[in-house]
């Protein structure tokens, strides 16, 4: 089965300076991480705040989805993967 993200949970973390989501390749979880310097990458006014960040998020899902397609690799054993600004 292919990663998908069938849980629409996410939340901000501010002392790492990220947003944490979740996707499953079958039955695994696969945690990522989004550094928050991507929102602002892709929505340059968002506010650092977290209501912001959250909302920067949701609109920029699709983006931030296919982006954690090509960053995933089944079979990896890696705890999470981290999704920066170079990754866009």
């Amino acid at each position: 089965m292919a990663l998908n993200f069938p849980n629409p949970s996410r939340s901000y973390d501010p002392d790492r300076r990220r947003i944490r989501f979740w996707g499953h390749d079958d039955a695994m979880e696969v945690p990522f991480f989004l550094e928050e310097e991507v929102l602002f990458k892709l929505y340059p006014r968002t506010r650092n705040a977290e209501a912001a960040m959250l909302e920067s998020f949701d609109l920029g899902r699709e983006r931030i989805f296919e982006v954690a397609h090509r960053a995933y690799r089944p079979g990896d054993r890696r705890a999470f993967y981290v999704l920066t600004a170079r990754d866009f």
